[in-house]
């Protein structure tokens, strides 16, 4: 199964392609057994995550903002 295999730099790549696309089933796969496998990567998933998070809270906070001042 050494299609599965990433490299933390491919892993990291398809954590910030998966914000804008859905991965294929390779993908899933080989990014699953990465995050199983690395120390490392699940932290900057975390981090990813987290961005999303607050950016998704800010987006929220903004159309408030905008919605009361009008």
């Amino acid at each position: 199964m050494t299609f599965l295999r990433r490299t933390c730099k491919e892993a990291a790549a398809l954590m910030v392609a998966r914000e804008d696309r859905i991965l294929s089933l390779d993908d899933k796969v080989a990014l699953y057994f990465h995050l199983m496998a690395c120390k490392t990567c699940p932290r900057f998933e975390k981090q990813l995550l987290t961005l999303r998070h607050s950016m998704r809270e800010w987006r929220h906070y903004r159309e408030n903002d905008i919605d009361s001042a009008g």
